[in-house]
């Protein structure tokens, strides 16, 4: 299976900035809400969830990898002159994610269809933002958000092929894509286990012997959560059932995030990256030198310098 990347354009695409929906979304730190979410409907892609299991150390580091990742993706978004540059790395570290699956399928992770397929759940992810904890999004704002996620995706450099023409088009393919290509495999299944998740490296200072019971409660209430996020057909085919009280709770736990997250200052709603956007766009900051990942967050020694990883200080 080829790349079929298109010929780099004469002019390098116009990267979205603070005017945009977009930005408004996707930097906002209640986006790890919808993490677990992202991660499932990302692996449930075949050619996607074979190079997890082939290739990925994700389970070895959830948290390190989930945070390091914030960095680029969100780059590709809020690094404004950068932007393309950023969304170049985001590409190279794809290269190599190749083989063949336990179906005897060939997969490559620049494969188009399986590229695009990753880059819609983030663009849906931003709409899950926006619906569950903003007061919701309307019909107006879901087009705007999918033409910034198409302006989004020409970062890439990669063929618009698989990019459906309008929002209703895209409607067609999400719910084909949920309905008939996503498979329940190990991957899906590996990331949904938490259970036994470690400790965050952000809190160091907190006892193992505290976080065991603790991180065993969030993981069943995180997965619970997530299972609200599914389309029913996602659930159907996961095998995971949906009452009302389970969605009037959800409601309720989403009211309640949003109510808390008022009485915070609007940067620091924000991830660092989207946060240093901000702060550009405003004349706040000079240059265009770029937030990278804290080294709490890095892989490990043994897999720095590797092609596959995000690595600033590798």
């Amino acid at each position: 299976m080829t790349k079929a990347l298109e010929p780099e354009p004469e002019q390098a695409p116009e990267p979205l900035g603070p005017d945009s929906l977009t930005w408004k979304y996707q930097g906002d730190w209640r986006g790890i809400l919808t993490s677990l979410w992202a991660g499932s409907m990302q692996n449930m892609h075949p050619g996607l969830g074979a190079g997890v299991e082939q290739h990925s150390r994700f389970f070895e580091e959830r948290w390190q990898r989930l945070l390091r990742s914030l960095y680029p993706i969100g780059g590709v978004v809020y690094d404004g002159p950068l932007a393309r540059r950023t969304a170049l790395e985001v590409r190279g570290y794809h290269e190599r994610i190749k083989g063949v699956d336990a179906q005897g399928r060939r997969y490559h992770a620049l494969d188009p269809d399986t590229f695009y397929w990753a880059h819609s759940t983030f663009f849906v992810s931003a709409m899950l933002i926006a619906e569950h904890f903003t007061g919701g999004i309307g019909e107006a704002d879901k087009r705007r958000l999918f033409d910034e996620h198409v302006q989004w995706y020409r970062m890439y450099g990669m063929s618009m092929r698989p990019v459906p023409e309008s929002w209703e088009d895209f409607q067609r393919y999400w719910k084909h894509m949920c309905a008939q290509v996503l498979e329940d495999n190990k991957a899906t299944r590996d990331v949904l286990d938490i259970t036994g998740i470690a400790r965050p490296p952000f809190l160091p200072w907190l006892p193992q012997a505290m976080w065991r019971p603790a991180g065993a409660l969030i993981g069943r209430g995180f997965v619970w959560f997530t299972i609200g996020l599914y389309d029913q057909e996602v659930r159907d085919l996961l095998g995971f059932t949906w009452s009302r009280r389970d969605a009037r709770r959800h409601r309720g736990a989403c009211r309640a995030i949003s109510a808390v997250f008022k009485l915070v200052p609007h940067d620091r709603r924000y991830h660092p990256r989207a946060r240093a956007g901000w702060r550009r766009a405003r004349g706040e900051v000079a240059g265009a030198e770029l937030v990278e990942t804290p080294r709490r967050n890095l892989p490990p020694l043994s897999e720095r310098g590797k092609p596959e990883h995000y690595a600033p200080e590798g």
